[in-house]
């Protein structure tokens, strides 16, 4: 396996360079790199398709892989919004004058390398970027192989600006695609900063399980929506419906309804625009007795299937 080392310290290097430069001077790069995204759209696109091409149509996740123009419009607008914000950095968060009148300032600093291991989600490429940038760190970019030559043709346009810009272009690199390599950026004491994983829960406690760096642990993406006892039926059904149906493969979609026991009545007007996409069902045993026979797509639930993010034109009732 070859080392990644040489990786490791370039993206060292960079950070010392990076934390000499000023929010003006890291706001105009953001800018510019938002600019020569939208120039790029067509390129992106096309090795978008190619990612795509390797995926089966019918597989929900393709949804998070994809991108349009009109979604790479929206993330280069959010690009130039981080580049609006103020910075973060060299904020005096606290100060304390000791008892023998030595002063101490708490005041915010970049983490250095920030290594990022993420899924199939190219648009979590450009975010990352810009984020680590506007907070003055480097940052290890280790997306999904569905994603690959998405990220690939996104981070060379990133790299390419920075070389135009006078930025050192180890800024941002994109790790290899081998389970080797993420496993050696999780143990890089001394050259990685801070590791963040964002996907799911089996990514999120492999990182924190492997990882000898400082890990951010991130939620695992399992949501619920409660309807109360004194819930509005029409109100709980357009919620549910939108909850899940609007894009299965975010990790804010619904998961799991849990509905009182009081309005167990409601439950067939609450699910009943999920029969029109097609949403399979799996009821606890109380809410499957009601839902028997006036819902089309429906199984028992199991203990497995509570607590799991489906990713998909599947849900829990409790």
């Amino acid at each position: 396996m070859t080392s990644q080392k040489p990786i490791f310290e370039a993206a060292r290097h960079a950070a010392r360079n990076l934390a000499l430069r000023s929010d003006e001077q890291i706001s105009s790069l953001l800018r510019h790199v938002a600019d020569a995204v939208d120039r790029n759209a067509a390129e992106i696109l096309e090795a978008n398709s190619r990612d795509l091409s390797r995926m089966a149509e019918d597989n929900p996740m393709r949804d998070r892989l994809q991108l349009t123009p009109e979604r790479i419009s929206d993330i280069t607008s959010d690009m130039r919004s981080v580049a609006s914000l103020p910075s973060p950095l060299g904020r005096v968060l606290s100060s304390t004058v000791r008892p023998n009148g030595m002063k101490i300032d708490k005041v915010s600093v970049p983490f250095g390398v920030i290594g990022v291991v993420y899924e199939a989600r190219p648009n979590v490429t450009l975010d990352i970027f810009s984020l680590c940038l506007k907070a003055g760190s480097a940052c290890l970019l280790k997306g999904g192989s569905e994603a690959y030559n998405t990220n690939e043709c996104i981070v060379t346009l990133l790299r390419d600006t920075l070389i135009q810009q006078g930025w050192d272009e180890a800024t941002v690199t994109l790790m290899p695609v081998s389970h080797e390599a993420t496993t050696e950026m999780l143990n890089a004491v001394g050259y990685v900063d801070l590791v963040i994983p964002r996907g799911s829960k089996k990514l999120i406690e492999y990182v924190r399980d492997t990882a000898r760096v400082p890990v951010i642990e991130t939620g695992a993406g399992v949501c619920h929506t409660y309807f109360h006892e004194s819930g509005d039926i029409k109100k709980g059904r357009d919620i549910v419906f939108n909850a899940k149906t609007r894009r299965v493969s975010v990790c804010n979609a619904l998961d799991t309804l849990v509905i009182d026991r009081s309005r167990l009545d409601a439950l067939v007007e609450i699910c009943s625009q999920l029969a029109t996409k097609n949403v399979t069902i799996y009821a606890d045993d109380e809410a499957y007795a009601v839902l028997y026979g006036k819902y089309p797509h429906l199984c028992h639930a199991t203990e497995s299937d509570f607590g799991r993010e489906w990713l998909d034109y599947k849900m829990s009732i409790a």
